[in-house]
């Protein structure tokens, strides 16, 4: 005989309802979102209220301070042998020269130093029409004198570039690469060697 096929009879599970729950998850959220970002919005208009406070009419700059803030200037470097000079070209301020904090004819004692290093300026004659101040070291003065002539002639191409060519022609603008030989071992200099003595 065929055996009778028993259909098993599936019912179906029961669904949790979370309708009900999901309101209270929201209002649940809302409430500790409320509760987070209260107290940091409430501390935070309160470290603003603090500093407004404390800010008084005293701490903004005055008109004299704004005044003695540094003047606008270009700056270039200058080299010669061993000697560096960092120059500075201000358009505003006394027009005067100085150099190390004295005035070039104080600083350069002889006269062909005081030629050489304003040559670029009176060759563009801007010597008194602006004022310049150099840091020069290392060097003899000779050398201080020719890294400030070229500093100088670099600061003006760089306040006016149309300077470049007048400065070219004259050969300010060439950085001189002649230095001093250093000195060789088993001589007295870079070249000079001791007397030979035959016996």
């Amino acid at each position: 005989m065929a055996k009778k096929e028993t259909k098993k009879i599936v019912t179906p599970k029961e669904k949790p309802t979370t309708k009900k729950a999901e309101p209270e998850l929201k209002k649940v959220v809302s409430e500790k979102a409320v509760e987070v970002k209260k107290p940091e919005t409430v501390i935070l208009a309160r470290n603003i209220e603090k500093e407004l406070d404390d800010i008084s009419p005293e701490d903004f700059p005055t008109e004299k301070e704004l005044a003695s803030k540094p003047d606008r200037y270009f700056e270039a470097i200058g080299r010669r042998k061993t000697a560096v000079a960092r120059v500075r070209l201000f358009t505003r301020g006394d027009k005067q020269f100085l150099v190390n904090g004295k005035q070039y004819q104080e600083y350069f004692t002889l006269l062909q130093d005081q030629e050489t290093s304003t040559a670029s300026m009176k060759k563009m004659k801007c010597l008194d029409k602006f004022k310049v101040t150099v840091i020069v070291k290392g060097g003899g003065r000779n050398a201080q004198a020719e890294a400030v002539r070229h500093g100088t002639a670099r600061v003006l191409v760089d306040f006016n570039a149309n300077f470049r060519k007048r400065l070219r022609k004259a050969g300010f603008l060439t950085r001189d690469p002649r230095m001093r030989e250093r000195k060789k071992f088993g001589l007295k200099r870079a070249r000079k060697s001791p007397q030979w003595a035959k016996r």
